[in-house]
């Protein structure tokens, strides 16, 4: 997919991997639609933000309302935002734990395939469109301390897949595409893990990903673990378990 002059909205765009994809697709040329519970100050220029807490049905709703009826031209989405959480749900405290895990339902995996659910008939007017869910390694083998984050990510993975069947039997110009970066340096993964790569080198993996119109990329270290899941998965899930 050519992405000059073509409207993409991409959720979570004000930190992260979702700042750095933003930068990159405005780079390629596309129009980039975001947006994020806090917008980012100074704003960058050349791309339209919009407040909306993806955790709440109603500005869902309104999100994608204001994507239809204002840019109905809209040819990418790109579903992004995420939030991981450290759940115990053995030994932790109960009114917490409740809050957060339905915030990680909602914004995880309630959100995209909600977006994708009320977009679809948006980008299907266009003649190349696709849908763009970014996923996590974590999704194929989970670790410990983040369950439900795991669990979302891994329904969103198999939505994919079940999804790209749909498109590919009913609109085909629909690309239907996961990518599945590996641990990334950002505001979220503070104080996990080593070896991460820069929201920058994965944004740009996640552009030329876009524009090769691959179903699956599968990002550095990620590579390994799929390679690990098929010859070796006890090792690979005892690798993540305390990731």
């Amino acid at each position: 997919m050519n992405l000059t002059d073509k409207k993409i909205l991409l959720t979570g765009g004000s930190s992260g991997i979702g700042a750095a994809l933003a930068e990159a697709l405005h780079r390629r040329g596309a129009h980039v639609l975001t947006c994020a519970r806090h917008l980012p100050e100074p704003l960058p220029d050349g791309i339209t933000f919009r407040r909306c807490d993806l955790s709440l049905p109603a500005e869902r709703d309104a999100l994608a309302a204001w994507v239809r009826d204002e840019h109905p031209d809209t040819a990418v989405l790109i579903n992004n935002a995420a939030v991981q959480r450290t759940l115990d749900f053995v030994g932790g405290e109960r009114a917490a734990l409740l809050q957060n895990l339905a915030q990680e339902l909602a914004v995880n995996l309630e959100a995209p395939v909600a977006l994708t659910a009320a977009l679809l008939p948006v980008l299907a007017s266009q003649p190349q469109a696709a849908v763009v869910n970014i996923t996590t390694g974590l999704a194929l083998a989970p670790k410990k301390s983040a369950p439900v984050y795991c669990a979302a990510k891994a329904g969103l993975h198999n939505f994919t897949r079940a999804l790209r069947y749909q498109t590919e039997a009913a609109a085909p110009h629909i690309r239907v595409q996961e990518i599945v970066p590996p641990l990334v340096d950002t505001r979220m993964t503070a104080g996990r893990g080593s070896g991460k790569l820069s929201p920058e080198a994965v944004a740009d993996a996640v552009v030329r990903a876009i524009e090769s119109g691959r179903a699956e990329t599968c990002i550095g270290k990620i590579r390994l673990l799929k390679w690990l899941l098929r010859l070796a998965p006890s090792a690979a899930y005892r690798i993540l378990r305390n990731e």
